[in-house]
């Protein structure tokens, strides 16, 4: 069917410049986070990115227009981020679908997590590949009638 996509997974213990470095190289907006055993440990996209650049209280604001700071400016003040595990800024909601998953199964998952992607994982949780979200919509309105 051409909806499951392999890319690369990333470490948790890897530093986030490495995770981002590869983000950009893949035609995704996220990717699956790896633990030391090779299991699912989250996911790790844009959103993640940008939360980890960014203070944490701007998540929590509904209008930030008043914060008078660049992105040069954030990204200089939390630089040293980049350092640290991607680990330490993944999405750690228990979000996958295992091999044999329904397109219900599916469009649930993207509606209730709001998220780019979605792991396909084996029996022990190791990641076979992914469904991204512009590709379920892609099939999605390719069967309307």
């Amino acid at each position: 069917m051409g909806i499951l996509s392999h890319v690369p997974t990333l470490r948790s213990d890897r530093p986030l410049r490495e995770a981002v470095e590869t983000l950009q190289e893949v035609d995704v907006p996220a990717l699956p986070v790896e633990d030391a055993r090779g299991s699912l440990y989250g996911i790790f996209g844009e959103r993640e990115f940008i939360e980890a650049i960014f203070p944490g209280y701007i998540k929590e604001l509904r209008y930030a227009g008043f914060v008078p700071h660049s992105l040069d400016v954030a990204i200089e003040r939390r630089s040293g981020c980049l350092d640290k595990p991607v680990g330490d800024y993944t999405n750690r909601e228990p979000i996958a679908v295992t091999e044999g998953f329904s397109d219900a199964e599916l469009a649930e998952t993207f509606l209730h997590h709001r998220v780019l992607i979605v792991p396909v994982v084996d029996a022990e949780r190791r990641v076979i590949g992914v469904v991204t979200r512009r590709t379920f919509f892609d099939i999605v309105s390719a069967r309307m009638p």
